[in-house]
């Protein structure tokens, strides 16, 4: 759901003081907890860690992700696979076949 055109996009105060400090070049990486936070033209360049519950991912901003938020590009969850019988046999035939080809040469 985006927020209200009146009240603008929301930006941590905390994360503009930050990049008020460093330089644009510099490779620092920038943590935050602050997931909602608006990505905007000033945040490109410069890296992000980005807190996803369990550790910071790095997030490189670039020109493309203004207007996203920060939490977009640091997933929370981990896919481990669908799962259930047909899976484990389609993956022992692929296996199968992946042998197959490396006994043949």
């Amino acid at each position: 759901m985006s927020r209200s055109l009146k009240k603008g996009p929301y930006v941590s105060e905390r994360i503009m003081e930050k990049l008020k400090k460093l330089k644009s070049g510099e490779k620092t990486i920038i943590k935050t907890w602050s997931r909602d936070s608006t990505i905007t033209p000033e945040m490109v360049g410069f890296t992000f860690g980005v807190h996803n519950g369990k550790d910071f991912i790095p997030v490189y901003v670039t020109e493309a992700m203004v207007g996203h938020r920060l939490g977009e590009f640091s997933p929370t969850t981990k896919f481990a696979r669908h799962g259930g019988k047909m899976q484990r046999e389609l993956e022992s035939k692929t296996e199968e076949k992946e042998a197959a080809k490396v006994e043949k040469p």
